[in-house]
């Protein structure tokens, strides 16, 4: 009972402090459709930023506020990048992307073009190094931007994936330094520990890549969700620190 009582202080615990963490709300205008809204964290002395995109269909619904009811292992861990004094930008859609049971929409070119349009805003407001951090579904989001090779995907100073999805793929060409982070334990049939291997090992040599594994923390509820060992459940710290440190010493 105890053991449980203090793995539900913890999960409040850094909901709590995530939320309460100071954002400001930027609306990245997309032709004459709805804005891409993304939250950013801002951090002192900076040194990088990372963009966060989450799985699932990808919506945060993020209020003007900077409010939202989601509660994805980013959101749970906005706060911790600012230590390492990395900015933080959660990145929302105003359209569900879907799933690998409902089809995946993130290759879209609606899609990436408004990653695209995120990219070159917090570049040209922070000319800070600007990373794609992408989770589960948010992988494909990563791998499939970097994979176009463009003027916006040549901004990117490097892409982070952690529990990646089956489909994921990288183009052979993209030399953007990229760790693969996964969880030891994580069971969703769709983001096996192999997905995140096969990118990194089919990279060329030449290109930096590495593999963290992460072991620890607790699974809760459907093993696909975020609370499982898949979401880094508990063990948000160590997610954030070992993306946070490859992104500084790359």
């Amino acid at each position: 009972m105890a053991v449980n009582l203090l793995k539900i202080y913890l999960i409040v615990f850094l909901c709590q402090i995530s939320f309460n963490a100071h954002g400001q709300v930027f609306d990245i205008a997309h032709h004459q459709d709805p804005p891409t809204r993304t939250l950013l964290i801002s951090a002192q002395n900076l040194k990088a930023l990372v963009l966060l995109f989450p799985g699932g269909g990808g919506l945060l619904r993020l209020q003007e506020d900077g409010g939202t009811k989601n509660r994805h292992t980013f959101v749970r861990s906005m706060n911790l990048w600012a230590q390492y004094q990395i900015d933080a930008v959660l990145v929302d859609t105003p359209y569900d992307l879907g799933d690998l049971r409902r089809g995946n929409l993130r290759e879209r070119k609606d899609h990436l073009s408004r990653v695209g349009e995120v990219v070159q805003y917090y570049k040209n407001k922070t000319n800070l190094p600007v990373w794609i951090f992408g989770h589960s579904m948010g992988t494909s989001t990563a791998t499939y931007f970097a994979s176009q090779l463009n003027i916006s995907s040549k901004l990117l100073s490097g892409i982070i994936i952690a529990g990646t999805i089956q489909p994921a793929s990288l183009d052979e060409r993209v030399n953007l330094p990229v760790p693969g982070i996964h969880h030891l334990e994580d069971a969703c049939a769709g983001t096996s520990l192999s997905a995140t291997r096969r990118i990194l090992e089919g990279r060329p040599k030449e290109f930096v890549s590495k593999l963290e594994i992460i072991e620890g923390g607790a699974s809760e509820g459907n093993v696909c969700d975020s609370f499982a060992y898949h979401g880094f459940n508990q063990t948000e710290p160590e997610l954030i620190k070992r993306a946070a440190e490859f992104i500084l010493s790359n």
